[in-house]
């Protein structure tokens, strides 16, 4: 490394942002660069720590330390040759990932962890700017055709992987644009919609064709897709929100967090002009159940719209602010977390039960809750407490409770796929049970981070690839 005892001589630097008074009015990315010796300081605390455990945090395997030393030297276009090497979109990686390549730093052990995550954000940007991202030289052709189905990380990353392999490839999506989640599920003040539309352009520029609004088990059917192509990847995503099936569930104000994000995403790129009633949180007070990244989301979106009130409540019990005895470095720290859209304003509350939701004429009035104590985690047993009956007043509540499995109906079934105990597609180094059908992401690995996504798509493309040649290409 270029300084040794840069830990020693900087502390982690807080990211810079506009303040939640300001970025509340608007739906931009707010967060505020550092300067260029900012970058180099805290670039220099990466250690010479021998086992670069970032690394294995880290489900793609970024060469952290070799791109921080980069930074430091002023090699930037040096940096984001190591970045780009392992990772297909450190541009959205460095604006949404959470990160466990911090988890796992070294200098966690007893002090703050590197800004990889803000050095990465960095390295992509300048990357843009001067020129140095270009479209992936055509190499000849393979003579083999991919179809990807779904245009989320996961489909992005192995649809590129392929191309550089020479194949022909197609990504079906059903909805109206490219991107998936990165599209309509992330709100853009974490990732505003530029970014997405820039990666998807310069692999048009490469030949990978996008098909959109065509929904494949209904527009096209399975049997179509396989004969049509060598072989196909399924990158659907894990979209079948987990639901509270408690009283009142059916009344008006009751949502799945995904509808609000994805409509309000639909609204600034003008996919819609009609800001529909049920989506709409101005003056209402809202109610957000689950206390994770959807439920922040929520809560930052709902901050935004100009909601009277927003209160978030939690299943599980508050974190502790520091990491306990039986959850050591480098495991995923169980601390608590504030996000930025926690900092915009909220009420927060856990370990409570959502017992049923009231209302008046079918329209929701509030959520009736009661805290717990939890018995064994691990079994998820827990006990009401009695007398903490509560009623929290509210016009609006979001189910922010995660996902269960990928869609069965159409695609899937169609191809009489084999699905594991949890309902996800049933791989063998993903392939699943169809011969020439390959899975990746969170369709087949259950609800999870981009970063693992983009994971997935590299190594199922790598699959495809070993498939075609030993299979295929012997016909």
């Amino acid at each position: 490394m270029g300084d040794v005892t840069g830990f020693l001589k900087h502390d982690r630097l807080k990211k810079e942002n506009e303040t939640p008074e300001s970025r509340v009015n608007h739906f931009k990315e707010f967060a505020i660069p550092w300067s260029e010796r900012q970058y180099k300081d805290q670039a220099s605390r990466c250690m010479d720590c021998g086992v670069p455990f970032c690394q294995s945090g880290c489900p793609l395997g970024n060469k952290i330390p070799d791109f921080n030393d980069a930074v430091y030297r002023g090699e930037w276009k040096e940096a984001w040759q190591v970045l780009k090497s392992t990772n297909n979109f450190p541009e959205f990686t460095g604006r949404i990932c959470p990160a466990p390549c911090e988890a796992s730093c070294v200098l966690g052990l007893n002090s703050k962890a590197v800004n990889i995550e803000h050095i990465e954000k960095e390295i992509s940007e300048r990357a843009f700017l001067e020129g140095w991202e270009q479209p992936i030289e055509k190499v000849e052709s393979s003579g083999f055709a991919v179809a990807v189905v779904g245009s989320g990380p996961a489909g992005l990353a192995s649809a590129e992987e392929l191309n550089k392999e020479g194949h022909k490839v197609t990504i079906y999506e059903r909805d109206r644009e490219a991107g998936g989640l990165l599209r309509y599920g992330i709100p853009d003040f974490k990732l505003e919609k530029r970014v997405v539309e820039r990666r998807v352009s310069l692999m048009k520029e490469v030949g990978i064709s996008f098909k959109t609004g065509v929904e494949i088990g209904r527009n096209i059917s399975a049997l179509e897709l396989k004969e049509k192509y060598d072989s196909v990847i399924l990158c659907t995503g894990s979209t079948v929100p987990r639901d509270l099936a408690i009283e009142g569930r059916t009344l008006d104000g009751v949502h799945y967090a995904m509808d609000f994000l994805k409509h309000q995403n639909q609204l600034l790129a003008i996919e819609t002009q009609e800001h529909l009633a049920q989506y709409n949180t101005k003056g209402k007070r809202v109610v957000v159940i689950g206390g994770g990244d959807t439920g922040a989301d929520c809560v930052g979106t709902s901050n935004r719209q100009g909601a009277e009130q927003v209160t978030q409540i939690e299943l599980l019990e508050k974190p502790s602010l520091l990491r306990l005895k039986t959850n050591p470095w480098p495991e995923w720290p169980m601390i608590l977390s504030t996000s930025t859209s926690h900092e915009e304003g909220v009420d927060r509350d856990w370990a409570i039960l959502t017992k049923r939701f009231v209302g008046k004429k079918g329209k929701l009035t509030g959520v009736e809750t009661i805290k717990i104590n939890w018995v064994d985690k691990d079994q998820f047993q827990y006990e009401e407490v009695p007398g903490t009956e509560n009623l929290i007043p509210c016009d609006m509540a979001f189910l922010a409770i995660g996902f269960s499995h990928t869609e069965h109906k159409g695609l899937v079934s169609q191809f009489g796929l084999k699905l594991d105990v949890r309902g996800n597609i049933h791989t063998n180094d993903y392939q699943t049970s169809e011969e020439n059908v390959f899975a990746a992401g969170d369709c087949r690995r259950g609800q999870s981070l981009v970063v693992w996504a983009i994971a997935e798509g590299r190594k199922a493309a790598n699959a495809v690839c070993k498939y075609l040649e030993l299979n295929v290409a012997e016909v």
